[in-house]
């Protein structure tokens, strides 16, 4: 596609939606086509081909051997932290999900069931999306490794049939015991699933004898074909935190689903059939759901499935060990993980020790691109480095520097233009109207949202209503702040809620501080997200403690660590707490986060003139710079 196309395809896409995007559902081999484009339901939301019937695990994997591709790699399984590297054909990869598809239909798994998955990085966690997909039952991965009590809350919420788990994960230097985190999480929740069934891996075993093993019931499984579904039924559900601390189901559709990420990985990524692929990301996260498993295979491509670390496993040159030796063409990352590499290999030695001439692209996202970062990247490898942006609710990219389409010159700090589909815009939070260039205010994307993005919650429709399109009504609320710059380039500069950004993992600070609020020698509190090199963003806690309570910061700190560590897990990385005389609030007692983050980001602020007591402000600063 020439350069001019951009600009074309994204006015086409604004301007007739309906046909634009008809034309792209006629990549996809549909059961029935769908009758009508664009329409809305019973709750007023809009839906995206209706009427049509498929099956998304046929278009991922029985397509493509239909079309002679079945001896093509689908998926490469590679292990550094097992030492481990096993390589799927389409043909052979087939033959997996249908059995694992059969095994669960012998559970009593049928169309619209759920299934959560709680598993590591191995072939059975995309095996089982896949075949749950293939039987229209609706997946629910959590992060393996969560805490037990964030997987009863999702097993409350979905109310599966069946838990899908394995024995451990490995991280760099321990093994994380899944069972007894499983048998935690059945004992709080209070739904009662029909079945447990665990993959036992040769690191460590869990006996159960309530559990199912996974291995022995696929031995006895036939394989089976796919069950039509209506493009509008959910493909699955996926969990991210809410500002309320009660998790939201974003639910994901089939139809629309194919549609954009099969029109993605063209225009975006410039990825064709036979390309590696790799997104070194976990299938617990939308980036996981989208670019290891689905677009990657409904493209039919070769994905990349890593169960390892950009560093120490074994060194900083893991990541171009894996480029090398599958020859991997697009590599997309979020920024923490070059920071990570960049620390510890600074000058790029051990780069140098590998052929990475394959790496045609490498993408970052899941959190800002800090402009170091970005530049590093360029030097070193060479290539394009391209930062883009897009959420769990979106399911695909909503901001990009279109790679299919004809590169645009990379703009520091930007993370691109808006993507065919999207119409991003900034308003100002208070009259609704649009921000000037240059003019921070809130980003929105007018309605309707391209097919991809979720349709609603899962049995919420209320708080999807409340929580996206409430605020700005005809557009959908990113939650994030932005501006765009004369080109159109936008600049996304971070949350407008209470919601952070650690490692790309979004994480509710509201939830974080209902923890630190319940540790007894704690009066009140505020957790903020404070700015890091590292992983974009940490947790910090300003506690004012109990009259009569006597304890250091380290010691506070350690003792929330535990308790956050035990309710979320270890990925909130909530390492200091500081005690303070008082929070800053205005007269109405709301807390200042937004101030308070910016006094320990070191950025200027204007306090509201309904502050409480311009003095706390002060007070607040000389703590922050006095931590050791």
């Amino acid at each position: 596609m020439a350069k001019s196309d951009y600009t074309t395809l994204y006015e086409q896409s604004l301007a007739n939606p309906e046909t634009f995007w008809g034309e792209q559902a006629k990549s996809l081999k549909w059961t029935t086509e769908p009758a009508t484009i664009l329409s809305t339901d019973e709750h007023g939301f809009y839906r995206w081909f209706a009427g049509g019937e498929m099956n998304t695990c046929y278009l991922a994997l029985d397509r493509h051997i239909e079309e002679g591709r079945g001896e093509q790699l689908a998926l490469i399984y590679d292990s550094p932290v097992t030492q481990t590297i096993i390589r799927y054909t389409y043909n052979q990869l087939l033959d997996e999900v249908s059995r694992c598809a059969g095994m669960l239909q012998q559970l009593g798994v049928e169309k619209g069931d759920r299934v959560i998955l709680y598993m590591p990085m191995i072939p059975q966690a995309a095996v089982a999306m896949l075949a749950c997909a293939r039987i229209g039952a609706v997946h629910s991965v959590v992060f393996g490794g969560f805490a037990a009590h964030e997987l009863a809350l999702r097993i409350d919420d979905a109310r599966p049939k069946v838990l899908l788990t394995a024995s451990a994960g490995i991280e760099i230097d321990k093994i994380i015991p899944y069972g007894p985190l499983v048998q935690s999480a059945l004992q709080e929740a209070e739904h009662q699933m029909d079945h447990v069934v665990m993959w036992q891996r040769d690191v460590q075993t869990y006996d159960e004898p309530t559990f199912k093993n996974w291995a022995e019931l696929l031995d006895d499984a036939p394989a089976v074909g796919c069950t039509t579904v209506a493009a509008t039924d959910p493909l699955y559900i996926l969990y991210t935190s809410g500002t309320t601390g009660k998790p939201k189901g974003i639910v994901r559709d089939n139809g629309g689903h194919a549609v954009a990420l099969r029109f993605s990985m063209q225009t975006i990524y410039d990825v064709q059939p036979g390309d590696v692929y790799w997104a070194a990301s976990d299938v617990g996260w939308v980036v996981g759901h989208s670019y290891i498993v689905y677009a990657p295979l409904l493209t039919g491509c070769t994905t990349i499935l890593y169960e390892g670390k950009p560093i120490r496993t074994p060194d900083a040159g893991a990541f171009w060990r894996v480029v090398e030796q599958h020859r991997v063409k697009v590599l997309f990352t979020a920024p923490t993980g070059f920071r990570a590499i960049k620390k510890e290999d600074p000058d790029g030695e051990l780069f140098k020790k590998y052929d990475v001439s394959s790496l045609k692209y490498l993408f970052l996202a899941g959190e800002r691109c800090d402009i170091a970062t970005l530049q590093w990247a360029e030097q070193l490898l060479n290539i394009p480095v391209i930062d883009h942006w897009w959420q769990t609710e979106s399911g695909w990219p909503m901001l990009a520097n279109p790679a299919g389409l004809g590169l645009m010159p990379v703009v520091p700090g930007s993370a691109g233009k808006p993507v065919p589909g999207f119409d991003v815009q900034v308003l100002h939070g208070d009259t609704h109207t649009p921000c000037a260039p240059n003019e921070e205010g809130a980003v929105v994307v007018k309605l309707p949202l391209p097919p991809g993005c979720l349709p609603t919650l899962w049995e919420n429709p209320e708080r999807f209503h409340a929580g996206y399109l409430e605020a700005f009504p005809g557009y959908y609320f990113t939650g994030d702040g932005g501006y765009k710059n004369d080109d159109g380039y936008v600049f996304i500069t971070g949350r407008i809620d209470d919601v952070i950004n650690v490692a790309g993992h979004r994480l509710s600070t509201a939830e974080m501080e209902e923890i630190v609020a319940a540790h007894p020698g704690v009066a009140e509190c505020a957790v903020i997200g404070v700015e890091d090199q590292l992983k974009g963003q940490v947790p910090v806690g300003f506690v004012v403690l109990k009259g009569g309570i006597n304890m250091t910061d380290s010691e506070l700190s350690r003792e929330l660590e535990k308790m956050i560590r035990e309710k979320i897990g270890p990925i909130a990385c909530f390492k200091q707490a500081m005690t303070v005389q008082r929070l800053p609030k205005t007269r109405s007692g709301k807390i200042l986060r937004r101030i308070m983050r910016c006094i320990a980001d070191d950025k200027p602020y204007q306090a509201p003139s309904t502050i409480e007591d311009m003095a706390v402000l002060g007070e607040i600063k000389d703590v922050w710079n006095s931590r050791t």
